[in-house]
């Protein structure tokens, strides 16, 4: 059995016991020995030591309600520190020492992309071409609090310094006390937010990230890419290269959620202004101390004049205008009269004068120092410009036909929404081509309609470095594209933004090719779009609208037809992933769900979501940062130059086969079973979810209706707060069963060598089936359900998960789940003691909560301690959402 490395180990013992020490001074020893006293019997519960299941419930059902808080929060505190030292220990550098998460090198993948016959020109241009979008989104999954999440970092600080085999007796032991005092900060801090976050909160909070790691560990990054590249074609990095850009939703994604307004999104651009121009001048102030030479270059002196120190004297006035820049915006977020004489607005005013200083500096013959400082900023500067994110704006499709159609029927011109589309698509192209405004001046829309045309002038207001995508959801048809063209167009666009239709339910993806087909015919279209393309693919709704295994095959499909229907139109497509940090969402290692992609759709180009914890986890501290950015950029490259191959008829027969029958399986339990519904609303704490200030938007598409109206993010987390994680696996049990009756399991497992998609969603079947635990879901059952009919449903689907482990077992010719994930496993193992207890209180919580909401009170204790159930659980599986 895989133990965890010793100094994992260690960290974590040592964490736990300074936790513990916290717990002793407050609530003091009894309360410590009463946890730990939980702990023992979790774990003899866990080896299945007699009577140990019914020791750990009694003793949990003892627990008054001045205890349960205390108690709720210790096994969260501890799961949050186990998860801080496991994140830690796969940066950790220590001599000698390779992590169990250390990710393969650019110089190893570029090496083997060299042997494969890929040859330096073309491994050069690629790289230099590449464009990896990372976009950040407010998806309410970050269940721990800001504040807490400082503390962390500055934990994760200490067990770095803590790494040194040169400290002294004392330096130790200061920071030892530093971590000591940390973990008591965070013991007496209340770790369950009771405010929702605004979305302006929400993009504060994406600005911080990139604040606190990412600023850092992107020149950083580029480096690391620039060195590799020379060693391995002769060629560097070109200075205007930008690899990996950061866009965000926060702010600008108002697809259902009505708090996102136009002013929102306007305040959100200044913020990113404002920062911007803040940590910029930080870099200037530290540049203006390194460059104090003398020689400079003619182009220099004839800017600098007789300056006897000319990079100062250019720094100098980038200074005053970034300090202009900031007062500005600062100005402008809090409504006041704003100069804006003299800021910095548009890129080139920011990177042209750093450039002329590089130059310089390069003719001179001061490379060494031209590359230095230097460059890291010129790379930020192109990497997050003036305005730091690129914004995407997200609304539907729907809102914006709404807003033609008002229009067209002020002007007398007809009801637009009974037309057809090639009515719609005829008015929308002959509008487009003409010059004269189609909005009337006097016009005075409905409060729906003017908010949709307040935000395209908010748009249309800003340089095309502060834009991502117009991400439009629920597109179907040209028109939806079109006529959000138009009406930026009415609102003083001056340049095109990309547009782009996002494909998310089971018919909408198979209806995507033809619908993207439709639109390249359009001739003005295609000019407009100046030969690339984005398209969004959802994972989240296809999932939940049809089963995990459907939805992955169906988006696979998709990827394949629309790469083949943008080729034949001459169009670059970039495949835009809408994926969650789950399973059940699309989620998994992005490495190998990269290289998974159907051959030819990663050209290049890559655009991905990244949301909630999964953006701490992957991007919350530099070092951890700078190792996502390598794992996704050898992937990207890796896919683009050495793609998987196709796959064999045969095999694309079988997931037909096993597709039809999941399908089938899974909307025969969540769309036709009339008892499914009322039992996901009692087992799971669906209904209390809404209880978590998790985030901006709301729970529901519309305050009332089935699982149809909830959205994916509550739909995973309910499932997973109470283990029995059905989303990601529900429709694969009977396909996997009918397929061994079938005899079909060797052209499974061939499958599972020769095609790395179907190999990914074997492992993350496996890995989620893992997360998976019978007993804990039947508890809930058992302490939450009175109705037979609904008890009968829940024995039913333990059993096809029981099926469905047995079935995988077999398919991959295994004992037990995850052999091939020593490590994963154990980390499951040693959370489980943790975990254990919070499931468990769950259950009698909401129990409690549900019978005094019956009364008309909640105790606020019950209330508390449920919420903190929650955030704790959550933190053991590592993802919510």
């Amino acid at each position: 059995m895989t133990e965890l490395h010793p100094e994992l180990r260690e960290n974590v013992r040592m964490l736990g016991e300074l936790l513990g020490q916290s717990i002793r001074r407050y609530p003091g020893q009894d309360c410590y020995e009463l946890i730990e006293e939980i702990r023992a019997a979790a774990k003899a519960d866990r080896r299945q030591e007699s009577g140990s299941g019914q020791r750990l419930v009694n003793l949990l059902g003892k627990l008054s309600d001045d205890e349960l808080l205390p108690v709720t929060r210790a096994f969260n505190q501890f799961l949050n520190l186990a998860n801080l030292a496991e994140q830690y220990h796969g940066i950790r550098r220590k001599r000698g020492h390779q992590s169990d998460l250390m990710v393969e090198s650019l110089g190893e993948v570029f090496e083997r992309l060299k042997n494969g016959d890929v040859t330096p020109e073309e491994l050069h241009k690629r790289v230099a071409d590449l464009r990896i979008e990372f976009v950040l989104t407010a998806h309410p999954t970050e269940v721990a609090r800001r504040t807490l999440i400082m503390k962390y970092d500055e934990m994760s600080d200490c067990l770095a310094r803590l790494d040194h085999d040169d400290l002294m007796p004392a330096e130790r032991e200061e920071i030892v006390n530093r971590l000591s005092h940390l973990v008591t900060e965070a013991w007496h801090t209340d770790e369950i937010r009771h405010e929702r976050p605004t979305a302006v909160d929400e993009a504060k909070w994406g600005f911080a990230v990139i604040e606190n790691s990412l600023w850092q560990a992107l020149p950083q990054f580029l480096r690391s890419l620039d060195t590799s590249l020379e060693d391995a074609t002769g060629k560097g990095l070109p200075l205007h290269a930008s690899p990996i850009r950061i866009a965000s939703w926060m702010g600008g994604d108002r697809d259902g959620n009505p708090n996102v307004t136009h002013k929102v999104t306007r305040r959100v651009f200044l913020l990113g202004r404002w920062m911007a121009a803040d940590l910029y001048l930080r870099d200037i102030q530290a540049l203006r101390a390194e460059l104090s030479m003398w020689q400079a270059s003619d182009e220099l002196k004839a800017v600098a004049g007789d300056s006897r120190e000319p990079y100062r004297h250019v720094l100098a006035e980038l200074r005053e205008r970034l300090i202009k820049t900031r007062d500005w915006a600062e100005a402008s977020v809090n409504g006041e009269t704003a100069d804006a004489s003299g800021i910095l607005f548009e890129n080139e005013d920011f990177t042209g004068p750093l450039e002329l200083c590089y130059r310089s500096l390069v003719e001179c013959g001061l490379e060494d120092i031209a590359n230095g400082p230097l460059l890291d900023t010129i790379r930020r500067a192109h990497t997050f410009g003036l305005p730091l994110i690129r914004l995407d704006i997200r609304q539907e499709a729907s809102r914006h036909a709404e807003a033609v159609a008002e229009m067209v029927d002020y002007l007398g011109l007809g009801d637009y929404l009974s037309w057809s589309e090639q009515e719609r698509q005829a008015f929308l192209v002959q509008e487009l081509q003409g010059r004269r405004p189609l909005v009337p001046r006097n016009w005075e829309p409905s409060e729906s309609v003017a908010e949709v045309l307040a935000t395209c002038e908010v748009v249309a207001q800003q340089t095309p470095e502060a834009l991502g995508s117009y991400v439009i959801s629920m597109a179907s048809k040209p028109s939806d594209v079109l006529s959000v063209i138009l009406l930026l167009r009415e609102s003083g666009m001056k340049f095109p933004m990309r547009v782009v239709p996002l494909f998310e339910t089971l018919d909408d993806l198979r209806g995507a090719p033809d619908s993207m087909s439709q639109l390249y015919e359009v001739e003005w279209y295609r000019e407009y779009c100046q030969g690339r393309q984005e398209v969004m693919i959802g994972y989240s709704d296809s999932s939940k609208d049809a089963g995990q295994l459907m939805a992955a095959w169906a988006q696979y499909q998709a990827q394949e037809k629309l790469t083949h229907v943008a080729h034949q139109y001459g169009v670059h497509l970039t495949l835009f992933h809408g994926r969650g940090g789950t399973v059940g969402r699309g989620g998994g290692p992005a490495n190998r769900a990269i290289l998974s992609q159907p051959p030819g759709s990663v050209n290049g180009s890559f655009r991905i979501t990244e949301q909630g914890e999964m953006i701490r986890f992957k991007f919350g501290l530099p070092r951890l940062a700078v190792q996502s950015l390598t794992l996704y950029t050898t992937a990207v490259i890796e896919a683009t130059l050495a793609p998987p191959p196709k796959p064999e008829d045969s095999w694309r027969e079988t997931m037909d086969w096993l597709t039809e029958r999941s399908l089938k399986a899974y909307r025969d339990v969540v769309r036709e079973n009339p008892d499914f519904v009322p039992y996901f609303r009692q087992v799971t704490p669906e209904q209390a979810l809404g209880k978590l200030a998790l985030g901006s938007r709301p729970a529901r598409r519309k305050a009332t209706g089935g699982v149809e109206s909830l959205r994916a993010i509550p739909w995973i987390f309910a499932w997973t707060q109470m283990r029995l994680m059905l989303p990601s696996w529900l429709g694969s049990d009977v396909a996997l069963e009918e397929a061994a009756k079938d005899n079909r399991l060797p052209v499974l497992r061939e499958m599972m060598q020769g095609w790395p998609f179907f190999r990914t969603y074997v492992d993350m079947l496996e890995m989620v089936l893992a997360k998976a635990d019978l007993r804990i879901a039947s508890y809930y059952e058992q302490t939450l359900l009175d109705d037979d009919r609904l008890k009968a449903l829940g024995e039913s689907l333990r059993t096809r998960l029981v099926g469905c482990i047995e079935r995988l077992l077999e398919l991959k010719e295994q004992t037990d789940l995850l052999e091939a994930e020593p490590v994963f496993a154990h980390s499951m193992r040693v959370r489980n003691p943790y975990t254990d207890p919070l499931h468990y209180l769950q259950a009698e919580l909401l129990r409690r909560d549900r019978q005094s909401e019956g009364k008309g009170e909640v105790p606020e204790l019950v209330e508390r301690a449920l919420k903190v159930t929650m955030a704790g659980i959550a933190a053991g599986m590592r993802n919510t959402g």
